[in-house]
């Protein structure tokens, strides 16, 4: 990854964010191997416990979602010098996923993440619109149902 590079970050941080699923009632986070893999299968090392990351994923979720009062988390980040550029260089998964959070702060496209306002979906996604105004993760899933269901509720009578 070049330092101009954020498509591995995004990746990555949909990756976790998404490591909880409301639809199908699943978490990756509930079973060793499976976060086990999970780490390997998205080059995060070494992956620690899903306990160690848990509080992280929960509070970034928070955060995504527009909720000013994200529980907050201390993450150990480290820095290095590296060929006469400064770069973060976790030793942790969660600190893995805080340096993603930070390089795309720092470049602006933080706030591009959202979560998918259906209640049944939650899923975070990444707004690669021009204007930022993504409200869905799909509008062919959950962007139809809810205009269906409007729609519905607005002709019921």
């Amino acid at each position: 990854m070049t330092a101009w590079d954020t498509d591995h970050d995004v990746d990555l941080l949909l990756a976790f964010l998404n490591t909880r699923d409301e639809e199908k009632h699943t978490d990756v986070l509930d079973d060793v191997d499976e976060w086990q893999l999970w780490a390997r299968t998205n080059g995060v090392q070494p992956p620690g416990a899903p306990a160690d990351v848990r509080p992280l994923r929960d509070a970034l979720r928070h955060a995504v979602a527009g909720r000013k009062h994200a529980p907050e988390i201390a993450v150990d980040l480290h820095t290095e010098l590296r060929a006469g550029i400064p770069v973060l260089t976790p030793t942790t998964a969660a600190g893995a996923f805080m340096a993603a959070a930070l390089r795309l702060t720092i470049v602006g496209d933080w706030d591009r993440f959202k979560i998918c306002p259906a209640h049944t979906c939650q899923w975070a996604f990444y707004d690669r619109s021009r204007n930022r105004s993504r409200s869905w993760c799909s509008m062919q899933v959950c962007g139809n149902r809810e205009k269906a269901r409007t729609f519905r509720e607005r002709t019921k009578t």
